[in-house]
């Protein structure tokens, strides 16, 4: 294996695999699956994507990740924002590096490949402050969740709901620089 560096145009490249992995890793199939590669295809034509990607010795993609600065008028941060008050607004929103998407396939995990990913993803980032949302599960039992709280991810927000989906989710920051 080995975690390499993303540029936009390799996400936008592999586009079909980088599917591929986020619905194995999150159990999705189908029209969701076709929503999100337009999602994810807007996103990294945003300004100063970062990506990795962990790729078997013959190339087949495992996991990946990527993030950006976080401002107005993108929609995940704007409904972040207007959940949060003034205080919160001023330390979490200022100046965020989201971490957009982070996966796995679920064959792969339990190896460090998520780790490592976190810390490359979170080592390139710009900002002061890293945020993600992950939905709401039991923190002993969820990989993800042990994953954020080993790299001093804390609360922001929990159990809140984004328009369009009924569940949970927890929103998550800390701090950059990585230590």
């Amino acid at each position: 294996m080995r975690l390499i560096a993303w540029t936009p145009e390799d996400l936008q490249r592999r586009l079909p695999e980088v599917i591929e992995v986020y619905g194995e890793a999150m159990g999705h199939s189908g029209a969701d699956l076709q929503a999100r590669a337009g999602r994810f295809a807007a996103h990294v034509r945003r300004p100063d994507v970062r990506g990795v990607a962990t790729l078997t010795t013959d190339g087949q993609l495992l996991g990946f990740g990527y993030g950006y600065p976080g401002g107005p008028g993108q929609w995940w941060h704007d409904q972040v924002n207007a959940a949060l008050d003034a205080d919160q607004r001023k330390l979490w929103m200022s100046d965020p590096f989201e971490v957009v998407e982070l996966h796995v396939r679920p064959a792969a995990q339990g190896h460090g490949i998520g780790a490592q990913q976190l810390n490359a993803l979170l080592k390139m980032a710009t900002g002061e402050t890293a945020l993600l949302s992950t939905p709401e599960a039991d923190e002993q039992k969820s990989r993800a969740w042990r994953l954020y709280r080993r790299f001093g991810f804390s609360d922001v927000l929990r159990h809140f709901l984004f328009p369009g989906d009924f569940r949970p989710f927890a929103v998550l920051g800390r701090s950059l620089p990585l230590d």
